[in-house]
């Protein structure tokens, strides 16, 4: 009876877990304020936190409380694995299985790639590089969520929706439904990220790795669960098969990560592959398995990193870091590398960066999108402004309150209104007024600030028939201007705008 209660409380855990991550991605749907324990996750993942210290040279509160996580662990093995982590979770659920020949065919030294990747992703911390942080679990499962489902879902819903109000009698349904999840589950406006497809294809090809054996990614490359899988040698209770064993195989066979191996005296339980999913002691039928208090150490693997691994590994992730930090003349000059607001240092803010892409899921106009060339390889999908997709709206400050680590600065909503993005600059050669003598002040109109960061010239001219003509031209007051980008966006001319905002380190004319 005591079995099924576990495997109950497990899935109650999953479930709990997998719904607060469900509920925070879309709490945040255009919200203008960051809804309460919106970067739990984050600041639960000792690998973000970790890696943060390593960078930041200095304890960063906000991550504090991975150090439960990692206590967690220590008493009780890789159970954030199998019973909190949303991606695990996923990978678990997913219909996708694998036949179990083609997971035996695996050789198991490939369970020490995780390992190589963690510390390749700590040596290059510590030359204050994140940039391999775009590995890490809950980054991969956020990012896809912004970037491609929740668009996805929106722009399916919308479609359906009108398919359906062309019939009458759905008419007012669908009209309650709008009123009921619009701007608040779901965005009013359609959302969309440059690189969408290729992040969506790229956790698909994670997903569709449970093809070669059950939660590949959780076996081979999580770097998150190599670093637990290292504490959990090290628990205090762990699942242990006791003497007596019959050798009758039913707990390697209900083991879906393939944990438990044969020995000489029975069948032992890999504790740093274990993730303390219970399904071997409910299929033992001998009751020889159960949490025992254990002070030694668990029996180390032979993938299992040694400490030249170790050096090797981490010293692979510092060159890169150095290789990666020659590449600066690209993102310096880059003309709309914007950062979100607060962001003024590109180092530093790059060296504090997760890559976990809730500033995006958050912003309310999708004008933070991933990154792709603009900061160079050390830079990619790292948020930068896209005016033309969206603008930083004037009345939010929400990505600074969501940022786990600070990158993006915890700024007040006066302060943020304060901050320089960038500078906007009007081309004459496109301009409506200056190019083709046609009225437009949309720029001017749009401009958020009170004392107005463009001004009109009224200038007198001659029309085509000789008439007299009044017309005012815009121009840009850049000690005033902020470049949040909405005159960019709002520019009535297709394809580039006639006013664009730049990076603010260029110098202007």
């Amino acid at each position: 009876m005591k079995k099924i209660v576990w495997q109950k409380a497990r899935r109650i855990s999953q479930l709990f877990f997998a719904g607060l991550f469900v509920y925070l991605l879309f709490a945040s749907v255009e919200q203008r304020e960051a809804p309460a324990l919106a970067d739990i996750f984050f600041r639960l993942d000792p690998l973000t936190a970790i890696s943060e210290w390593l960078s930041a040279k200095a304890w960063e509160p906000r991550a504090g409380l991975a150090i439960l996580t990692i206590l967690l662990t220590v008493f009780f093995g890789r159970i954030w694995c199998g019973w909190i982590c949303p991606m695990g979770t996923l990978l678990e659920w997913t219909p996708l299985r694998s036949a179990r020949e083609w997971s035996k065919r695996i050789h198991p030294g490939w369970r020490g790639v995780k390992y190589g990747l963690l510390f390749i992703i700590l040596g290059a911390a510590l030359l204050e590089n994140l940039s391999l942080l775009v590995l890490d679990p809950l980054a991969l499962l956020t990012r896809f969520s912004t970037t491609a489902f929740i668009p996805g879902l929106n722009l399916a819903i919308t479609s359906i929706e009108r398919l359906i109000v062309r019939v009458e009698v759905f008419r007012p349904a669908i009209e309650a439904l709008e009123k009921f999840w619009r701007g608040t589950l779901l965005p009013t406006l359609q959302p969309s990220f440059d690189q969408g497809f290729w992040i969506a294809l790229i956790f698909m090809g994670i997903i569709g790795l449970n093809a070669l054996a059950d939660r590949f990614w959780c076996r081979y490359l999580c770097p998150l669960g190599g670093l637990l899988g290292l504490l959990s040698r090290f628990s205090i209770f762990r699942l242990i098969i006791t003497k007596g064993c019959t050798r009758c195989r039913m707990c390697s066979s209900a083991c879906k990560l393939d944990a438990i191996e044969q020995a000489e005296d029975g069948f032992k339980i890999m504790s740093s592959e274990c993730t303390m999913c219970l399904d071997c002691i409910n299929r033992c039928p001998h009751d020889l398995i159960g949490l025992r208090f254990a002070l030694q150490p668990a029996r180390p693997q032979p993938f299992d990193p040694g400490r030249r691994k170790v050096l090797q590994s981490a010293a692979i992730g510092a060159v890169g870091a150095l290789m990666l930090r020659t590449d600066t003349r690209n993102r310096e000059t880059h003309a709309w590398l914007l950062r979100p607001p607060g962001a003024q240092d590109e180092n530093v803010f790059l060296s504090k960066c997760l890559r976990c892409s809730e500033c995006m899921k958050i912003c309310p106009t999708s004008a933070l999108q991933p990154s792709l060339t603009q900061a160079g390889l050390e830079g990619l999908w790292t948020p930068v402004m896209k005016p033309r997709v969206g603008y930083c709206d004037f009345g939010c400050h929400a990505c600074g309150q969501i940022c786990p680590s600070q990158a993006i600065p915890l700024l007040s909503l006066e302060e943020k209104r304060t901050q320089v993005i960038g500078k906007a600059s009007v081309d004459r050669n496109r301009c409506l007024p200056w190019a083709s003598n046609t009225p437009c002040i949309v720029c001017e109109e749009m401009c958020p600030l009170p004392e107005k960061a463009i001004y009109l010239d009224e200038i007198s001219i001659k029309g085509a028939e000789g008439e007299d003509l009044v017309l005012q031209r815009p121009y840009v007051n850049r000690d005033l201007c902020i470049g949040c980008g909405i005159c960019e966006h709002h520019c009535p001319l297709e394809s580039t705008a006639a006013i664009r905002v730049y990076n603010r380190s260029l110098p202007m004319k």
